[in-house]
């Protein structure tokens, strides 16, 4: 049973980052298209993976960047719109607002779960913004609601909730008077009446009658709430310069990260090559800043990532690995892949070698991910297989060709990075069948695919080698049941 509920909690976790991650790229393609220059500047916040063994205890930062502006976003997914955060009234760092500046923003974005899987989620139309100077005043102003959860003991987080009216349905502004706004919902006519005063709160309408509504639109507020903000786009490489002196390790960290975007120059790598140079900075600011450095092309960045790939710990290593992911280089696959293959390095981190290596799509890795998967290690052999189902999306000529030469030992990760990807046709799978063991994997390839892509050609497969085919055949009706994937609980 201990099993049992390990993995729902993994699943749970996953559930939540993925939430986390669609609504951050929701928010990211919305600042874009409203004009500003988003980057991601909170490493992870637009991605899946979980690291379990290393855990990377990273600078707290809002999600998105918006270089040209140099606002910050916080991302906040849910999946019923409220203006909610929790928050530790013992611990600092636990704070709602600890590293936030009140020129920083807060997204709000509602995501709906669309399929069975813990990362299939669609993120929603309207994302909705806060100050976080509106915020801290509000709360200042004790026009919030703190809900401490019940039996808890000094130390656990609470939730600080901003009251506010959501119209639940599309449809348009009624009546807006100082007790409630009333909406006629666009579905079925009907008048939705909202209350303006929660728990003896009163609320601001944001709405004037006559006014269209959208799904989760926040119609009034103890905060102002916006659509969109101006990006004047008056920030140069100079403001991220000076601000690499900064007393804020938030604003070194973005300052550092920031100036990879622009084109290098003297001013700017002599600012990052100081920053490498400080015995005080902190490691992740001066990865950072090598970080930039190696995208500016110079020597000096590359070798501080390097010599980080031995760094007494681990959660610098994976850091540095993560980072040479982001970077699209030869050289970066170069690392990587002698990472992975180095056996004196710690398993945890030749299988971020392997997933990096997959998120750089670079086809130089297909070789070193293939001979990865004789590694006695589960973790490297099943990120090395992950990887390689992303390269098979782009190469996957390349990668059958390697299939008849392979080892068996190589055959699994192969055989499941090319079903995931599904991009091979029936006369492919013919040319693997060239000893008994691929043919076994030649089976395992095409009884794990749609049936229908394959089932008027089939009779090809029966000519050619029968028990194959008759492999084949099985695993489709066993996969198609409906008794395929159900549990006892």
């Amino acid at each position: 049973m201990a099993a049992r509920r390990s993995f729902k909690s993994d699943v749970s976790f996953l559930e939540k980052l993925s939430m986390g991650a669609i609504g951050t790229h929701k928010v990211f393609e919305n600042l874009s298209t409203q004009g500003h220059h988003p980057i991601e500047l909170e490493r992870g916040s637009m991605s899946f993976k979980i690291w379990k063994e290393i855990k990377i205890k990273r600078i707290r930062v809002p999600d998105i960047l918006c270089v040209d502006c140099a606002r910050r976003i916080e991302s906040r997914a849910k999946t019923s719109l409220e203006i909610s955060m929790s928050h530790s009234f013992s611990d600092p760092e636990r704070g709602w607002d600890y590293g936030l500046d009140d020129q920083d923003y807060v997204a709000l974005v509602v995501c709906r779960k669309i399929g069975e899987k813990p990362i299939e989620w669609q993120a929603a139309d309207p994302i909705q913004y806060i100050s976080v100077h509106s915020l801290r005043e509000a709360y200042r102003n004790e026009l919030v609601i703190s809900v401490t959860p019940k039996g808890a003991e000094e130390g656990f987080e609470a939730r600080i909730t901003w009251p506010a009216a959501v119209a639940k349905a599309a449809g348009v502004a009624a009546s807006v008077t100082r007790e409630r706004i009333q909406y006629r919902r666009g579905a079925d006519n009907r008048v939705i009446s909202l209350s303006l005063l929660k728990q003896g709160l009163r609320l601001t309408p944001l709405v004037q009658e006559g006014d269209p509504l959208v799904e989760n639109q926040v119609l009034a507020a103890v905060v102002p709430i916006v659509r969109e903000f101006l990006c004047p786009g008056n920030i140069t490489h100079t403001h991220y310069v000076e601000r690499l002196a900064s007393s804020s390790l938030s604003e070194r960290y973005a300052s550092a990260k920031a100036l990879s975007v622009y084109p290098a120059n003297d001013d700017i790598d002599q600012a990052l090559s100081n920053k490498l140079a400080d015995s005080d900075e902190h490691i992740y600011v001066k990865l950072e800043a090598a970080a930039s450095l190696a995208r500016h092309g110079n020597g000096q960045g590359w070798s501080f990532i390097e010599q980080c790939l031995a760094d007494e710990y681990l959660q610098n290593r994976l850091e540095a690995v993560i980072i040479l992911g982001e970077i699209s280089a030869t050289r970066s696959s170069e690392i990587l892949s002698r990472v992975l293959m180095d056996r004196d390095q710690n398993p945890e981190i030749r299988a971020g070698a392997a997933w990096a290596l997959g998120e750089l799509h670079d086809r130089s890795a297909i070789d070193t991910l293939i001979q990865s998967f004789v590694s006695v290690n589960q973790g490297i052999r099943a990120e090395a297989a992950r990887a390689l189902a992303k390269l098979a999306e782009e190469f996957s000529p390349e990668i059958l060709r390697r299939f008849p030469q392979s080892r068996p030992p190589e055959r699994p990760g192969i055989s499941w990075a090319l079903s995931r990807s599904g991009r091979f046709q029936l006369q492919d799978v013919l040319d693997l069948l060239v000893d008994d063991d691929a043919r076994q994997w030649a089976a395992f390839l095409l009884g794990t695919q749609d049936q229908q892509k394959f089932v008027h050609e089939i009779e090809r497969l029966r000519n050619r080698d029968p028990e194959v085919y008759f492999a084949v055949t099985v695993l489709w009706k066993i996969l198609t049941s409906w008794i395929y994937g159900l549990e006892e609980y």
